[in-house]
């Protein structure tokens, strides 16, 4: 990974509207930070792409606000014309994350230029096949998933032909942290109880969206998560 890509992942938080009960989403994203988060993506299925710019301007501006430009990069999902049109109206937005379903990982690179974080989810049923053939040249990161089942998602991990939903066991984690030759971040359905196993399989860290997005107080529970974490 080139130097002007130095990012961290230990505690990375995707966020819409519609995770956060009502509350804006700026003022989650500012709890978060206060609590210690990483890495921020803006996702949401509902908003337009008019909102969605919104969103990625509030999420940029909180973190200008922190003074963690340096510290704390911002993604969007999915929508490369979202990160595009943000970064014409001069809002600092770091890359983007897409599902191996969506727009060719070179188209995307192309566009995004060089210097961009791309991350792409790693969700399907032969995953540590999947990493292992996977031409890593324009990828950043793998995101996995989901280690439990998830109502924000529930189609995470169905397999297309059974319909079953497969979660990933420690033990595949581990294999998959030691085989990936990029950086790998779990997440779905994750706790603070599941800490200490996540950390334990060599992971470079977890990805959450209501266990902070819908806990009464979001900054309080971020930090619970990243201090699981480090220690």
């Amino acid at each position: 990974m080139p130097a002007t890509k130095s990012f961290d992942l230990s505690a990375y938080l995707i966020i819409g509207p519609e995770n956060t009960l009502n509350r804006p989403v700026k003022s989650v994203i500012q709890a978060a930070i206060k609590g210690g988060i990483t890495f921020i993506q803006i996702r949401s299925k509902v908003a337009d792409a008019k909102d969605l710019i919104a969103y990625t301007r509030d999420a940029a501006a909180a973190i200008a606000e922190a003074g963690q430009q340096d510290r704390i990069k911002l993604v969007v999902d999915d929508r490369l014309d979202v990160v595009l049109a943000a970064r014409d109206l001069g809002i600092k937005v770091d890359g983007l994350h897409i599902g191996q379903s969506d727009l060719p990982i070179d188209f995307c690179r192309q566009y995004l230029g060089p210097d961009a974080i791309l991350g792409v989810s790693a969700r399907n049923a032969e995953l540590l096949a999947y990493v292992k053939e996977t031409d890593v040249t324009d990828i950043d990161y793998f995101g996995a998933g989901p280690f439990h089942p998830t109502q924000t998602k529930p189609e995470a991990g169905r397999d297309e032909k059974t319909g079953e939903i497969h979660t990933r066991q420690v033990a595949e984690l581990i294999e998959l942290a030691h085989l990936s030759p990029i950086p790998v971040v779990v997440g779905g359905g994750v706790k603070l109880a599941d800490m200490p196993q996540l950390k334990a399989t060599g992971v470079a860290g977890f990805f959450v969206i209501t266990a902070i997005t819908e806990a009464s107080d979001p900054e309080r529970a971020t930090r619970a998560l990243v201090t699981a974490w480090q220690a």
